[in-house]
């Protein structure tokens, strides 16, 4: 079974999300669970934990799909020690918010290097980090997102995904995240029936399904192999819309929060309902 949603304002406090994707046709969700572009956010509170938790269950939907993100501003790969420490332990309370709320998941961006050290120093980087996090928490899995690879961003090649989890030390608990655009923008085509079968057996071979945790679904304004991060709503953008008909037929995709990133929320019930059609 596919769980479809979108990534949903959590405004006025975390208990509101479930409420707008309930509201949108949603089976799943993403949100932030603290304001995403600053660094420091008050504490969840028990009356917070606690309604956010009632109406998760009133609305239907289960912790494994929910896809929380983490802060903009974390860079695990940041070549600046002081500062890829600030990161960390951003990234720590962003796992331990989770945590508390019930979740099991919390997307993230690799990183980037700033042009300053290599790609294979930051991978290293960012997996050192990962192995601090995850040790001085209990539960959460920490889901890599894939990106279009704009600047010096890590995670737009397989590779890159596949060189963190090998130096994880629990990989129980590490998992990817595929973004649609960023995908096509990386260079690996989904257009067609036999493009999207040759991009998912790389991705099988160089990762492997088991660690696919979920999914962000947008078009792209980009093009193929541009590296540029420019979402589009379905079907409006250089993907075009049969690559989301595979999606929905796919049964590898079954039991994953597959969420909508797309640019206009007014269309999002329309989106989710239009990717239901497919299944």
């Amino acid at each position: 079974m596919k769980y479809i949603g979108a990534h949903v304002s959590a405004a006025g406090g975390v208990a509101n999300a479930p409420i707008r994707a309930r509201d949108i046709g949603a089976k799943a969700f993403a949100l932030f669970t603290k304001n995403q572009r600053q660094w420091r956010a008050k504490a969840l509170t028990d009356v917070e934990i606690k309604t956010f938790k009632q109406n998760l269950e009133e609305c239907g939907f289960r912790p494994e799909h929910i896809l929380p993100h983490d802060s903009y501003l974390i860079n695990l790969a940041h070549p600046e020690t002081d500062k890829r420490e600030k990161s960390l332990a951003a990234f720590i309370d962003e796992l331990e918010r989770c945590e508390q709320l019930g979740l099991t998941r919390l997307n993230f961006h690799p990183g980037s290097t700033l042009n300053k050290i290599s790609d294979e120093e930051g991978i290293t980087l960012i997996a050192q980090a990962l192995n601090t996090a995850l040790a001085k928490t209990n539960s959460v899995t920490a889901v890599i997102e894939n990106t279009a690879g704009q600047g010096s961003n890590l995670g737009h090649r397989f590779e890159h995904l596949a060189a963190i989890i090998e130096q994880i030390e629990d990989q129980s608990r590490i998992g990817v995240c595929l973004d649609t655009c960023h995908t096509f923008a990386a260079g690996y085509d989904l257009k067609t029936p036999e493009t999207y079968a040759q991009t998912m057996q790389e991705f099988d071979h160089i990762i492997g399904f088991s660690y696919l945790k979920g999914m962000h679904l947008n078009d792209a304004k980009s093009t193929l192999g541009s590296r540029v991060d420019r979402h589009h709503s379905l079907g409006q953008g250089n993907l075009g819309i049969e690559p989301f008909r595979l999606l929905m037929q796919d049964p590898r995709l079954d039991n994953i929060p597959l969420i909508l990133e797309t640019i206009d929320d007014q269309l999002w019930a329309q989106e989710i309902s239009r990717l239901y059609s497919f299944t």
